[in-house]
């Protein structure tokens, strides 16, 4: 079992950064991979970013890639992604959340993974 909380997010203006923490605990969490993914109102949950805890891997939508990073804590087991130049079409909830699938093709799948945090709402005002 895995427990998955989330902190960070909130109300921010249009160019500016944020980040967003995920504190994992449980078992198994050295095999996972840690996903972000958020949902807009109306809109289907999407893929932002992800990362492995073994080695180095990260990945990203292309929506987010040049303006995100997702960083890691192998010792406290928290992940964390830094948005910056944030735009009006990044307000959604954001969630994280972990998978044991370790090939990238999966990581874009929402439905691959099994352990979500409870979301936090990032708010982008113009």
């Amino acid at each position: 079992q895995v427990h998955l909380v989330q902190s960070g997010g909130g109300l921010v203006q249009a160019g500016g950064s944020l980040r967003l923490s995920c504190a994992a605990s449980g078992r198994g969490l050295s095999r996972e991979v840690m996903g972000w993914f958020r949902q807009a109102p109306g809109k289907e949950r999407e893929f932002v970013a992800a990362i492995a805890w073994s080695g180095d891997s990260t990945y990203y939508a292309d929506s987010v890639k040049d303006r995100s990073i997702c960083s890691k804590d192998n010792t406290n087991y928290a992940v964390y992604l830094q948005m910056n130049n944030l735009k009006s079409e990044d307000t959604a909830v954001y969630y994280c959340a972990a998978t044991y699938y370790t090939e990238r093709y999966f990581w874009e799948r929402s439905q691959m993974y099994t352990y979500w945090g409870q979301g936090t709402q990032v708010t982008v005002s113009s």
